[in-house]
């Protein structure tokens, strides 16, 4: 197709101008090359385009049709000639973030605030699925950057610490009231209660299935939801305990809407890592912005 471009493009301009005169003028071409031009693409379209006449040209039937299609095509080069010239002039980039709902919500938006502040014309392409399937984008060049828990191994991967979180079980305290009163002396908040997690899927909820593992604890799972702010919801409304990150809800253990649950002395949950993962040989300018925002 390349080399029928300069041909399309004089087949274009003589069907538009409905001469070879005029057209040979627009293309600063002679009139014995247009026509030679002409009569190459209708042999090696092996079909007539142009019906000759005293008067100049006028299309075939299937002249107008490949006319057609031909205008659409240059139109479409012509818009995407526009967007690159607006590119350069308002110096517009783009940038495609990996992420997870709650991520998003919590951690990405304040940074992707003050980044829009400093870059008003940049693009911004936000993915939202597991932390997984966001590794699993980026090793695959599809995003240029992920906020996720750091994973145990980075590969090849460059990252930016940016705060630890800490899962926690919470729950209200009236809903505890009521385990206590029905339990008694021998109640336990974590063995009695309704605990609600989040799906097995998820990266978290295999974390806390790994540290439950080491323990004796013995887990009464009622709900299981892929999204925390449902967990977090759910608490709330008082009907079980769920597990969520600290962070994310310091209003309510402030406020007293939802209280911490201590854990049993064999069920250690670790602190973890939020970082934005990244390729180094990602040479986009847009990404080196946003990652030098990040390490200010």
């Amino acid at each position: 197709m390349e080399q029928h471009l300069a041909q399309y493009r004089i087949f274009f301009e003589v069907a538009k101008a409905g001469s070879i005169s005029k057209a040979a003028k627009l293309l600063y071409i002679s009139q014995p090359a247009i026509s030679k031009s002409i009569l190459r693409l209708e042999e090696n379209l092996e079909i007539a385009l142009f019906t000759r006449t005293s008067k100049g040209v006028s299309l075939t039937p299937e002249g107008q049709i490949f006319y057609e299609y031909l205008q659409n095509a240059f139109s479409a080069i012509e818009a995407g000639e526009i967007h690159l010239a607006k590119i350069k002039q308002f110096n517009i980039g783009k940038i495609t973030i990996g992420t997870s709902n709650t991520l998003c919500k919590y951690i990405l938006l304040p940074y992707l605030n003050k980044f829009m502040k400093e870059n008003p014309h940049t693009m911004v392409s936000i993915f939202t699925q597991s932390s997984d399937k966001t590794s699993l984008l980026l090793s695959e060049n599809k995003i240029d950057i992920g906020l996720v828990a750091k994973p145990a191994k980075t590969q090849s991967m460059s990252y930016i610490n940016i705060m630890e979180i800490h899962d926690i079980f919470v729950a209200t305290p009236a809903y505890l009231s009521s385990l206590k009163h029905i339990f008694d002396k021998g109640f336990n908040p974590l063995r009695d209660g309704n605990i609600m997690l989040l799906d097995k899927n998820n990266a978290t909820r295999r974390f806390i299935d790994n540290c439950i593992e080491g323990s004796k604890l013995h887990l009464n799972q009622s709900i299981e939801t892929g999204n925390m702010e449902l967990l977090i919801e759910f608490a709330k409304t008082g009907i079980g305990i769920a597990c969520v990150i600290k962070e994310f809800i310091q209003k309510e253990l402030e406020e007293g809407t939802l209280v911490e649950i201590e854990m049993p002395p064999d069920l250690y949950i670790p602190k973890r890592e939020i970082v934005f993962l990244y390729d180094e040989k990602n040479f986009n300018p847009s990404l080196i912005k946003f990652i030098s925002m990040l390490k200010k």
